[in-house]
């Protein structure tokens, strides 16, 4: 009887054992920020971004004319003619608060869209070794406040020896 039961316990402690999952953490901001296309994808940006605000300084130029024009004009002029272009300056004004809006919305678009392939990148390495290793899950640390992690799950140095990205030294103090 005693040899049925230790041969029970032994085997639901064994089907316990494979059921466990193992979690790692991996700091993703990190590694795609030292991925050698980075460079490039905020290099291409940085030229987007520039396009956009040259329309804006057109804009910007043409309000400014505009607001310069109004503080010369001849205080003895209509109310109502002030009344037309004190709104035709708030038009202006709105407009280029809308485009400063659009524009900051496009840039997040554009880079979004030039960091996708840099992050399906990742996740490829990411899923090979997590199959590899026999990780379940693996979380990442990236914008996200955790109370406890052990370091021993990171598998943040693996994937970037996987990707070929080398670690950079640590900062001099």
């Amino acid at each position: 009887m005693k040899v049925k039961l230790l041969t029970f316990i032994l085997c639901f402690a064994g089907i316990f054992a494979n059921s466990q999952t193992k979690v790692g953490t991996i700091n993703s901001e990190f590694i795609v920020g030292l991925m050698p296309e980075a460079k490039q994808v905020l290099n291409e940006l940085k030229i987007y971004a520039a396009k956009l605000d040259s329309t804006y300084q057109v804009k910007l130029a043409d309000y400014n004319t505009k607001v310069t024009a109004f503080q010369k004009l001849d205080p003895n002029l209509s109310d109502n003619f002030k009344k037309v272009k004190i709104e035709e300056i708030n038009e202006l004004e709105q407009d280029l608060q809308k485009s400063q809006q659009n524009g900051n919305s496009l840039i997040n678009l554009k880079r979004d869209q030039l960091m996708n392939p840099l992050y399906q990148i990742l996740g490829e390495a990411i899923t090979e070794l997590a199959k590899s290793e026999g990780f379940t899950q693996i979380l990442t640390s990236s914008g996200n406040e955790f109370a406890y992690i052990d370091e021993a799950f990171d598998i943040t140095e693996k994937v970037m020896a996987k990707l070929g990205i080398k670690m950079p030294p640590p900062p001099k103090k």
